[in-house]
């Protein structure tokens, strides 16, 4: 019972992006394409929602559920590492028509083909963890 409340808040996280077709490999599709601003908006939102969201935090203090502070480091400067990340994410993201989030949202709803997406996903991060020490970090 103590995860209750995270386990609520995937639920409503999960509901959120389904009802808002933000899992909707169409709607993924249109965005790569160029043909429809849907993705772009839910995504501004959500960027816009994360600034508003650290700015709170960093200007209040506001303290972690259990009291203790929340520190926020701030960004290296290596661009490299954010073009490439960005650009094996994007590619991952438009050739599997899907985000690691929704992954777990459209297993749930039952598109059990997105098996082999998060098998792959699983094969992914664990190359990342075998070769991190050889990346550009």
């Amino acid at each position: 019972m103590k995860y209750f409340k995270f386990l609520l808040v995937g639920f409503v996280f999960g509901i959120v992006l389904t009802k808002s077709e933000a899992v909707s490999w169409y709607r993924i599709y249109e965005m790569f394409q160029f043909q429809s601003f849907h993705m772009y908006g839910i995504i501004s939102v959500a960027i816009a929602t994360g600034i508003i969201g650290i700015q709170l935090i960093k200007r209040n203090n506001i303290k972690a559920l259990d009291g203790s502070a929340i520190v926020i480091k701030d960004k290296d400067n290596s661009t490299a590492r954010y073009i490439f990340g960005g650009i094996f994410f994007g590619l991952g993201w438009g050739l599997v028509g899907s985000c690691p989030g929704p992954i777990f949202i459209l297993l749930g709803a039952g598109f059990l083909p997105v098996i082999v997406v998060f098998i792959g996903a699983l094969i992914g991060t664990t190359l990342y963890g075998i070769l991190k020490k050889k990346l550009p970090h």
